[in-house]
């Protein structure tokens, strides 16, 4: 199994964040080396050490996980729909008229 898409993810989440390696290692109780490590897939996380640094990015562990679950389309559509409801009811209009144009394009 693949991972590196793991260290991806934790590295998207925690530059969304606005957080360096360092903050991320001190919050999730590990080096900033073992940090850049995952990031590069150079090691893959123990479960602790995942709820940790999910913990410590405020995600849940599926978001940092969802590209090598096998329901991954589940969890990504889940996350995706949680963006669309903290969105003003104008922005959520728009985005469901992309959709819906979408789909009925791709028939």
């Amino acid at each position: 199994m693949n991972f590196e898409s793991v260290g991806k993810n934790i590295r998207k989440y925690r530059t969304d964040k606005k957080m360096s390696q360092e903050k991320l290692a001190e919050l999730s109780y590990l080096s900033p080396t073992y940090i850049g490590m995952i990031e590069r897939a150079d090691k893959t996380p123990s479960l602790t050490t995942l709820v940790n640094i999910a913990n410590a990015l405020d995600v849940t562990a599926d978001m940092l996980l969802c590209d090598v679950l096998n329901r991954h389309n589940e969890i990504k559509s889940s996350i995706l729909i949680d963006k669309i409801n903290s969105l003003s009811e104008k922005d959520r209009k728009c985005i469901y008229a992309v959709i819906e144009t979408f789909l009925e394009n791709s028939e």
